[in-house]
């Protein structure tokens, strides 16, 4: 369908939100009273905080006020307060000695990837590890307060994940007729498939919710069984990303196994649970059961056996509406889409659904028949803005494509026209690309689509040359050119422009409430799909899978296009128009390479990057080294919300992994985010106390 389909836009629910506990703030109103309530800022994902202590004239005087190291390190044997074990690479070898099949690959868990963005509720700051731990931290002095520990590795390697990885945990109270909290909670999905909740003040399982303070969010879905494992040695479902709680239920999504064999898997259902019992209270078919709105989109049947289509990335909400917005991923296959011809809803769609019901209340499918693994990869953006003198309540999705789709929040409306536009046709045996895709017409791409010769790098005519003779071994093409196979004296295939990982990712954009710009920070990435067909004796059922999707060097370890390599980009909403963008970093080992060394070359970008984070006067972004040559670790970047140039930098003790965060706490603002290290830790930056 060209349009987004709905239905009629939900109500308030008038006392179902009054049941909100701890002063919940409005979707798009930005963290609250110095508090990080939800893992955006607030229900909206706005990544805004409205405090100011630190500002541009200050930023460079921060210093490290605690530094906290991940527990999983040190196993704990029991639940909260109690006695530790070994360092947890004793623990992974007996594992790996004893019980190999556990690990994928014969790799034992790695913590590295401490991706959490934390909470920040009442002094306690609350993080879950990447071994699915759980961590409340004070405030004030990095002091760990409790740990509770799943033990979600006994049961393997989670599903998607050589890195174990987790971002973050929900949060819940209730509140009296005074105002207090009570009763507060901590939510969390594990690699093992389970919705953990735990009690905030003490880190101890919850009695009352589901078993013991957990429930199987393995029970119900179909083609899949607890304990199974896909061929690669991994568990078919897990959930990295936080639930969001909205009213009396809390929402959850999943991380799926690509089962890249078979064209079977488990569909991605999104369920909500209550708050205070665990009962499942609705279930929202990614991939919709027969007489459902949307079966018809995929033909012959295929809607029986597909899967994934699964929320793995976090969710955004309209408090006031009770509409929660999920962000949908691809169908299995990724790249290859032979058995599951047509358009394929909900897959690679912005769904609205009624919270208290799952009822849909509209949808937008970005991505038709998805070939190119272009999964909705962050929570939309809920912001009102000023379009033409009119005030719209608007709820923006940012893409891997580098587009960004901006709808009224209640309707499902594009702000601006959305068009139809014939793209490439495929040529992979049994495959049916959709003949047109969706573009936004409003605002221009955030970042690069598609490859042309004039991309490639032309730092000097003989690096052009060198270029041009690597890209002639693959097909280049616009945005939505299909991925192809490679043949003896043919093409290498596709290259494919976002890559898989785009342009944007997990770590999405912020928006200023204020300005109503919204700040994206992206990679120029690309991929290159390498198929084979799967041995049936195997278990493969899928005409074709991806051996790898990686992507093509340059000539001389240079990039093969040009730059910037990666960038922050500004957008205004209200205008539907690019506001500034600036390359992320000086351009790292490019800019040091000796073919460019007498080149006076401006920034070109290239440092890895983590989400942003908005404040009153500023918009902050970690950023990584550009390089092995680099020489530093990491740092804080600090710049100017209207320009967007940069007003301070803080030097950091590791690589910055995960979004920051902001809070005040006792008249003192603090900066937390998470760092590489041996163990990774959690890193709080505020100014120097006054003596």
């Amino acid at each position: 369908m060209n349009r987004a389909t709905r239905r009629v836009p939900a109500l308030l629910f008038g006392g179902w939100l009054a049941g909100f506990g701890g002063g919940d703030c409005l979707a798009q109103g930005g963290a609250e009273v110095g508090e990080w309530r939800h893992y955006g800022g607030d229900l909206g994902s706005t990544k805004y905080s409205p405090l100011d202590q630190i500002d541009a004239t200050r930023f460079d005087r921060l210093v490290i006020a605690w530094r906290w190291a991940s527990v999983d390190a040190w196993m704990s044997r029991t639940v909260a307060g109690g006695e530790w074990r070994a360092p947890s690479k004793v623990v992974f070898d007996d594992w790996k000695r004893d019980q190999p099949e556990l690990w994928r690959g014969g790799l034992a868990p790695r913590i590295s990837s401490l991706k959490v963005t934390p909470l920040m509720v009442d002094g306690v700051l609350y993080v879950v590890t990447p071994l699915y731990q759980a961590a409340a931290i004070d405030a004030a002095t990095g002091e760990t307060l409790w740990v509770y520990n799943p033990k979600s590795i006994e049961s393997g390697t989670p599903a998607m994940s050589l890195l174990w990885n987790h971002r973050g945990a929900a949060y819940w109270s209730e509140s009296g007729e005074d105002g207090k909290e009570f009763n507060g909670r901590i939510f969390w999905g594990t690699g093992d498939g389970w919705l953990i909740a735990v009690d905030a003040a003490s880190g101890r399982p919850i009695d009352g919710f589901g078993d013991g303070g957990r429930l199987d969010l393995m029970h119900g879905v179909p083609r899949v069984r607890r304990g199974e494992r896909d061929y690669l040695n991994a568990l078919t479902y897990s959930c990295a990303s936080p639930p969001i709680v909205v009213g009396d239920v809390v929402i959850t999504g999943s991380s799926i196994s690509d089962r890249r064999i078979t064209k079977e898997a488990p569909p991605g259902d999104v369920r909500a649970f209550d708050v205070r019992t665990g009962e499942l209270r609705w279930t929202f078919h990614t991939v919709p059961r027969k007489g459902e709105h949307g079966y018809d989109t995929w033909e012959d049947g295929s809607a029986e056996y597909s899967g994934n289509t699964n929320v793995w990335t976090m969710m955004s909400a309209d408090a006031e509406r009770g509409l929660v917005y999920l962000p949908i991923g691809t169908p299995t296959n990724d790249f290859y889409g032979g058995h599951r011809l047509g358009d394929n809803l909900y897959a690679e769609s912005l769904v609205a659904v009624d919270a208290r019901t799952g009822e849909r209340a509209w949808h937008f499918q970005t991505v038709r028949h998805g070939l190119w693994d272009y999964d909705l990869p962050a929570a939309p953006n809920v912001v009102d803005i000023v379009v033409g003198g009119r005030k719209i309540e608007a709820v923006a999705q940012i893409t891997k494509q580098g587009f960004v789709f901006v709808f009224d929040r209640a309707t499902g409306e594009p702000v601006w026209p959305i068009e139809e536009r014939a793209v490439p046709a495929s040529d992979m045996p049994g495959e049916r690309a959709a003949p047109t895709q969706p573009f936004p017409t409003r605002p221009p791409p955030f970042e690069a689509q598609g490859i042309r010769e004039d991309d490639l790098i032309d730092f000097t005519p003989e690096l052009r040359q060198e270029a041009l003779e690597i890209a002639r071994g693959y097909r280049l093409g616009p945005l939505y050119t299909p991925p192809s196979l490679s043949s003896e004296g043919g093409t290498q295939g596709t290259i494919q422009r976002p890559g898989l990982g785009g342009g944007a990712n997990w770590w999405g954009g912020a928006v200023d409430p204020e300005t109503g710009f919204l700040y994206v920070p992206s990679r120029d990435s690309m991929t290159v799909v390498v198929f084979y067909t799967p041995d049936p004796q195997e278990g493969g059922s899928v005409r074709y899978t991806h051996r790898s999707a990686g992507g093509v060097a340059g000539p001389r370890e240079l990039p093969l296009l040009k730059p910037p390599y990666s960038r922050l980009t500004a957008i205004d909403l209200g205008r539907g128009e690019i506001a500034w963008m600036r390359p992320t970093g000086d351009g790292g080992d490019v800019r040091r390479h000796e073919a460019l060394a007498q080149l006076d070359l401006p920034p070109l970008g290239g440092e890895g990057v983590t989400g942003p984070l908005v404040t009153r006067t500023l918009v902050l972004l970690g950023e990584a080294p550009g390089g092995r040559r680099g020489g530093r670790l990491g740092r804080l970047v600090a710049r100017d919300k209207a320009t967007g140039e940069v007003v301070g930098t803080v030097e950091l003790p590791g690589t910055p992994i995960g979004t920051p965060m902001t809070y005040l706490h006792e008249g003192r603002q603090y900066i937390a985010l998470t760092v590489s290290g041996s163990p990774p830790e959690l890193v709080a930056l505020a100014l120097p106390e006054s003596r």
